[in-house]
């Protein structure tokens, strides 16, 4: 029964992220010539789709000093990454006039995908270091010209078993080329809400989402780099349960 209704699940969440996706793609090509206005009209869409898709997930999200995200921006926010779940978290926490930052695969998702590459928001080849450069110079220039926030997953991808990974340098690099504050938002458990590598297996979770104190970054060189992320890498395990800190404390 448990798969039946997971399946059910899917398939019904599946089927309401496809139309409204195909609907974005219209408006979002209508506002091709205008990138500002695609990456809000993006974010209004995350706020509204995403409340629908964690029901549908059983997640049973609590926030934890949501205001700072308002009162933060604009900003760098990083979050923790162990689930799927993750990805509807950030559509509806992101705020409006904020960037994603996301690996190009997500491009090949039918409407979903598309509508992401349209969006104005940011593809990363992490396969292509160059590329990978090229990317994030990219996000610095929409942040200072469109005035917008940036929503990164500074891992590089999703955690196993719901340890915090080490941090990639890419979201540091960025603080130092646009001077904004680094706001780390630790989500909790919601690796057992949505496994990886699973598809329909959703377990009833009561999430915690919480928004730490921004960091600031007018001080940050690329000489300093490693002691900075490990200071945003350690706030952000401290935030953490005893089951989803790092077993090592390190940084990439």
């Amino acid at each position: 029964m448990k798969r039946i209704e997971g399946t059910a699940r899917f398939l019904i969440g599946g089927a309401w992220i496809l139309s409204t996706a195909a609907v974005l793609v219209c408006v979002l090509l209508f506002l091709l010539p205008w990138r500002g206005a695609r990456i809000r009209v993006c974010n209004f869409y995350g706020h509204t789709v995403s409340p629908f898709i964690l029901w549908i997930c059983k997640a049973d999200v609590r926030y934890h000093h949501r205001e700072r995200i308002d009162t933060s921006k604009p900003a760098i926010f990083v979050s923790n990454h162990t689930a799927m779940t993750d990805v509807f978290l950030a559509m509806l926490l992101c705020p409006i006039g904020g960037v994603g930052v996301a690996k190009k695969e997500i491009a090949r998702v039918p409407f979903f995908g598309w509508a992401y590459m349209l969006s104005g928001h940011l593809l990363i080849d992490r396969q292509n270091r160059e590329r990978a450069i090229a990317g994030l110079k990219d996000v610095a220039t929409a942040v200072k010209k469109h005035a917008v926030s940036i929503w990164i997953w500074p891992e590089g991808t999703r955690s196993k078993d719901g340890r915090l990974r080490p941090l990639k340098k890419g979201f540091a690099h960025l603080a130092v080329a646009t001077g904004l504050p680094v706001v780390p938002i630790m989500v909790t458990r919601a690796h057992l809400n949505w496994p990886k590598h699973t598809v329909v297996a959703f377990v009833r979770t009561d999430i915690d989402v919480t928004v730490l104190e921004p960091i600031d970054t007018s001080s940050w060189t690329t000489e300093t780099l490693e002691e900075h992320i490990a200071e945003v890498h350690d706030a952000m395990s401290s935030a953490l349960p005893e089951d989803q800190r790092p077993l090592v404390l390190e940084v990439a």
